[in-house]
């Protein structure tokens, strides 16, 4: 009976292909409201005076705080195998949408 409980809790994750290359982003833009969480990913390339927004996704607080967790886990597990991540000095980007000041 373990065994047909074990079938029912899984989820069944769908990759198409067209998602899978990815879309590659060198700046993550977040701001939040009382009732979701927004992330803007941005490629910024270098002589370009545009960047644009390749993705967005929009979550709840519960969810973005569990993203933060799995994040923070797995950039511990990186670590632990192929050593820490050396952070460097990112330049401060003027960013005004009308909204409250994002953080990356």
């Amino acid at each position: 009976m373990e065994k047909n409980n074990q079938n029912e809790n899984r989820l069944n994750i769908e990759l198409k292909e067209d998602v899978a290359d990815g879309t590659y982003s060198n700046l993550a833009i977040i701001s939040h409201s009382p009732s979701e969480f927004v992330i803007d990913f941005v490629r910024m390339l270098p002589g370009m005076p545009k960047a644009g927004v390749k993705s967005r996704i929009i979550m709840t607080p519960d969810n973005a705080k569990r993203l933060l967790s799995a994040l923070n886990e797995n950039v511990m597990k990186y670590e632990k195998t192929f050593g820490v991540i050396k952070e460097k000095d990112v330049p401060k980007i003027p960013f005004t949408f009308g909204g409250p000041t994002p953080e990356a």
